[in-house]
């Protein structure tokens, strides 16, 4: 019998993936992610735009553009 695998979601209000434990997104979140968005990237920075926003509310001396690189940039297209 396997083991169930926790999905690579963000836990609130660490940012940490509830699966691996680092930096949320993981690598596996944003393959994850641009796999959904792949006919809307917009979209995707939208809402990646959204969680930013809410992570540098939660981190107390964190702005949005502190969190930027982390959440937002490596999903803008090329």
């Amino acid at each position: 019998m396997r083991a169930r695998r926790l999905p690579h979601l963000a836990t609130r209000p660490t940012w940490r993936c509830q699966s691996c434990g680092i930096a949320w997104p993981c690598s596996a979140a944003k393959l994850s992610l641009l796999g959904q968005y792949r006919e809307n990237r917009p979209a995707l920075v939208a809402y990646l735009m959204t969680l930013r926003d809410e992570a540098a509310e939660q981190h107390h001396g964190t702005t949005a553009a502190d969190l930027d690189d982390r959440f937002v940039a490596w999903a803008r297209p090329r």
